[in-house]
């Protein structure tokens, strides 16, 4: 076994070689080489001596992640390969960078090269926040304080840990490459995992993160041309439900038992999140790398788009209900959130209440995938 620990996340592209899996599975330690880096937290962990469940909406949520468990090495069709000359993602006219001339000017080879290094930075995405959602769960085990908490927390690592599997090895063995993780997410995940306040974590994972990354995995899938792809995302997709839903049950009620002081500090701490957040959705390598832009431009070109801002509200529309629904919308932080344009979003459908006959239905099949959740 070989560690190497460095100051912060890589730089590069990181590439793949055609994987053989079996081989793959048969490396001995000596062949492995793990970079890590290291970062420290004040966490304050609690036992609990109780062991009651005290809500059963979030012991059916844990009884439904048990029953609905899935195994990401054999329930998702990794023989299939997508045909090497076919896009991953449905060619769109509304997406920012198919209306520049710089694109059209790309032979279709290099505008399938450009879609693969497109979704490859996305899913990387995808893949880094997955494993800060572990780490943060697994904090979570260790300081929430109620049973019930600690028992779903519990069980929320382990679905982050087969997320981080499955997206990585897609990316892998699918697309061939990982990007490094966007700094605006890795200073959010930084925030959230060193912060001393267990329901500060909450707040950060369940509510801003997950329910950004629900709203996210969601128009990808309905723009995937690949199977197995809309396969995985859905199966995602089930269990990030569960996980927001959670989150809002349970942080309502603990949100009502805080003074005024508290709940304005953990109100600015989300209003934070979702300006980290908020950047955290551009995406500007693959721009820079075949469209010959500057990060700026890249950057600046993005968010002048309709396209970006209509998904921009469409993921943020799915968040800032439920931050009202569980008191997080005060008087001091709604302004700041009226100027960045979302607040209009606050009367529209929160995640508090679901479709639990929706929730219960078995997993889907390989190509029997919905086009809905």
């Amino acid at each position: 076994m070989k560690i190497t620990t460095q100051d912060g996340p890589p730089k590069d592209i990181l590439t793949f070689e055609k994987l053989d899996v079996e081989n793959e599975l048969n490396l001995t330690p000596g062949n492995v080489e793990d970079v890590v880096e290291i970062f420290k937290t004040p966490l304050t962990g609690a036992y609990n001596w109780d062991y009651t469940v005290s809500d059963n909406r979030i012991k059916k949520l844990y009884e439904l992640g048990k029953e609905l468990n899935w195994n990401g090495s054999i329930d998702l069709n990794w023989e299939y390969n997508h045909p090497a000359d076919e896009r991953l993602i449905q060619a769109d006219e509304d997406l920012p960078h198919e209306t520049l001339a710089a694109y059209e000017a790309l032979t279709e080879e290099e505008k399938i090269e450009f879609d693969r290094h497109d979704v490859a930075e996305l899913l990387s995405q995808f893949l880094h926040g997955e494993q800060g959602a572990l780490l943060v769960a697994s904090q979570l085990t260790s300081c929430a304080p109620t049973y019930n908490a600690k028992l779903y927390a519990a069980s929320q690592t382990f679905d982050e840990a087969r997320h981080v599997e499955v997206f990585n090895r897609y990316l892998q063995e699918k697309v061939g490459m990982h990007y490094p993780i966007n700094p605006n997410l890795k200073l959010l995940l930084d925030k959230i995992l060193t912060d001393e306040r267990w329901d500060l974590k909450f707040i950060g994972m369940q509510i801003v993160i997950e329910g950004l990354a629900l709203a996210a995995f969601q128009m990808l899938k309905g723009l995937s041309k690949d199977p197995l792809l809309t396969q995985l995302l859905h199966y995602v997709i089930r269990d990030e439900a569960r996980h927001v839903t959670f989150g809002i049950n349970y942080l309502e009620e603990f949100i009502k038992t805080l003074s005024p002081e508290e709940i304005e500090e953990r109100a600015q701490f989300a209003y934070e999140a979702c300006v980290i957040s908020r950047e955290r959705l551009i995406n500007t390598k693959s721009e820079q790398r075949f469209l010959n832009m500057t990060e700026e431009e890249a950057r600046e070109f993005q968010m002048s788009t309709a396209s970006f801002a209509m998904f921009r509200n469409f993921l943020f529309s799915r968040v800032i209900p439920n931050l009202s629904r569980i008191g997080l919308l005060t008087d001091t932080v709604r302004p700041k959130f009226e100027a960045l344009g979302l607040l209009e979003y606050e009367k529209a459908p929160d995640d508090f209440e679901c479709d639990w006959a929706e929730m219960k239905k078995p997993l889907e099949k390989f190509g029997q995938i919905p086009e809905a959740i």
